[in-house]
Formats: C-alpha cells, structure tokens, sequence
C-alpha cells in the first residue's frame, strides 16, 4: 500500500466553463443574502422580514421605484465609467473624485460662466463641462500609468480625497451662499433644474445614463476601439505584438471612464430639486459603482440593470431604517458583503483547486 501526503494546489483555469460566467453572480449573490441574513439575525432582526422591508421600500410604490431610479443613474454612469477601464485592466477608483469634479465644473458654469443663460443652454454646457472636469480628472492617472508606469490605483483613490476637499473649500468658502443661513453649499441655480419625467421625481439623468449604456455597447462591440480594448485587456503583450498603441489607449481610456463619472455629477447636480453644489451630493456613488460594474461582469445593459438592484438596496435601506430602527449604513455593510461575496467568486472562476497526492 502506497501511503502519500495530501496537499491543495491552486491552479489557473485554462478555459472558464461558460456556465460559470452565468452561475458565479448569482451564486454570489445568495451567498451575500445569507451573511446578511445571519447578520440581521445576530442583531435580533427576522432576516426574512427586512428583506421584505427592503424590496417593499424599493420597488412596491411609485415613490419607491421612482427614488430607486433616481439613485440608480449615478451608478449607472460611474458604473460604465469604472467599466471600461477595467476591460483594459485600467483599476480606475477614482470615479467618486471624478464625480465631484464633474459637479463642480458644472456648477461653476451655471454661477459664473453661463449664470443668465436659458435653460437649452445651460444644461447642455453644465453638462459638457462637467463631462470634460471628468475626463482631465481621470487622465491625471492615466498619464501617470502609461508615461510613467504609476500605479493607478493609489494615484485614482488618492485624487478622490483631493477633489472631496476641494469642493468641501468651496461651498464653505468662497462659493458660499450668502444668503444661506449658515448652511454650506453655494447659491441656487434654478434653470439648471432637469425636466421630471412622467411627474415623478425620476429626472433627465436616466436618459442620459441609458444613452451612454448604448453608445458603449456599440462602440465596444462594433468599433476598432472596442476590439483594441477588448484585446488589451486580455493580453496586453500580444496587443504590443499586435502594433496597438498602449499609452494612447491607457490615455483614451482614463479619459473616458472620468468622462462618464464626472457626467454623473453634472447629471446629480442637476437633478436636485434645489440645484445647487452642496454637501452629501454623493454617499459615495463612486465606490458603489465598483462593486456594480463587477458583478455585472463589466457588460454595459447589465450594469444598468445591477445599477437598478444597488439603487433598490439604498432606497430599501431608509425603509430599514424608518420602520425597524437600524442604522441607515446597514445598507452599506451588505453593500460590503456583496463585494467580497463577487471577489470569491471571481477566485473560483478563475482559479481551481485542485488535490495533489505527493507519494
């Protein structure tokens, strides 16, 4: 009889099965329902009554779907922002500061620029700009990366801090309402304010954030640029080889994934009932897009739709908060959750373990 040590070995998948591509989300996404679960039942919640709460809070009334779709273009756009740098192997995580300097170029031209112009002015220009704010914002580590070889993700994060505190200056400095009360934020600019669709809350963003899903859609799968990305993305030394030009897509790349997030910010700020640069303008859209964009598997209808599911999740999270007195950040915590719950399974699509016997 042959007696060996048994030991575990990690090893690459050659081929991911194609079932797995449909079966890691959603096994990821059970697996995340059932800590939650255990987590509401440590704090002496019934799991099954506050997910209730949460589905009938989001998606049960009119206000409900209409908040869920409100919160749900922020996501949608950073979310198809952080996409395409990702298909790249690009980790933008910046797209919050992104976010924030969209919102305050925007409203720099609805207080400065543009402060009499009509509204068929002044919304295409508050959004352009802020798409533009973006975009430079973004291409800061993107030239870092492809001139420099930077990591991009330190640079990304670290420009969400400096964009944070800069319009945190402003509406409490110099951009101050005088006339305010007190309160931070800068003076109201009420022609910016987004026509309402169907008389509910729900604004102009979700076309915005529905157009851009189907641009990149085509472009991905129908344009030169989108092959270039698609085989970057897989194997960059076979797209050198190829004779693709890596620093200019890096730089094209970074350009447009902030491009999108800082149109989510004009598209925020417009949004307002009030517009006007305030605090909370984000509880962190940016971060949250992250997690969306994965666990779409970085296909552009289905961030929409992941978008939809993690603007629920917010929205049924006031109701959580208002009808069994838990903290609102419960929603964040199993925002959490889902993301580490996505991370393990991305390990088991990629990676198999495998049993060796050493005789």
């Amino acid at each position: 009889m042959i007696r060996g040590r048994a030991r575990l070995r990690i090893e690459k998948r050659l081929i991911t099965p194609r079932w797995m591509t449909y079966a890691v989300p959603v096994a990821s996404i059970v697996v995340a329902l059932l800590l939650g679960a255990i987590l509401f039942a440590v704090g002496g919640v019934n799991p099954l009554q506050a997910y209730g709460t949460i589905l009938k809070g989001a998606f049960a009334s009119t206000d409900g779907l209409a908040g869920t779709a409100v919160k749900a273009i922020p996501l949608i756009l950073c979310g198809l922002g952080v996409g395409i740098a990702f298909r790249t192997l690009l980790w933008n995580i910046g797209a919050e500061g992104q976010l924030f300097m969209g919102a305050f170029a925007a409203a720099g031209v609805a207080l400065y620029l543009l402060p009499d112009a009509p509204p068929l002015v002044l919304i295409p220009a508050m959004l352009l700009v802020g798409a533009l704010a973006g975009g430079l914002w973004g291409l800061i580590p993107g030239a870092l990366k492809g001139l420099l070889g930077v990591n991009e993700i330190i640079t990304s994060l670290m420009l969400n801090y400096v964009a944070i505190l800069w319009t945190d200056y402003l509406i409490y400095g110099p951009w101050r309402d005088p006339q305010g009360y007190g309160f931070p934020g800068s003076a109201p600019f009420e022609a910016a304010r987004f026509p309402r669709l169907l008389d509910t809350r729900v604004h102009l963003g979700l076309v915005i954030g529905l157009a851009a899903a189907a641009v990149i859609a085509f472009a991905l799968q129908r344009t030169r640029w989108g092959y270039e990305t698609r085989v970057i993305g897989e194997n960059q030394r076979a797209a050198r080889y190829a004779g693709m030009n890596l620093v200019k897509n890096i730089l094209l790349v970074m350009f447009l994934s902030g491009g999108l997030a800082g149109l989510a910010g004009a598209s925020e700020l417009c949004g307002l009932a009030t517009p006007r640069l305030q605090m909370g303008l984000s509880p962190g859209y940016g971060y949250t897009a992250i997690i969306v964009a994965w666990l779409a598997r970085l296909n552009p209808w289905a961030i929409v739709l992941v978008a939809f599911l993690f603007a629920g999740l917010l929205v049924g999270g006031d109701s959580l908060q208002m009808a069994m007195n838990l903290p609102r950040a419960t929603a964040y915590i199993l925002q959490g959750i889902v993301l580490f719950a996505v991370l393990g399974g991305e390990l088991f699509a990629r990676y198999r373990v495998r049993v060796v016997r050493k005789e």
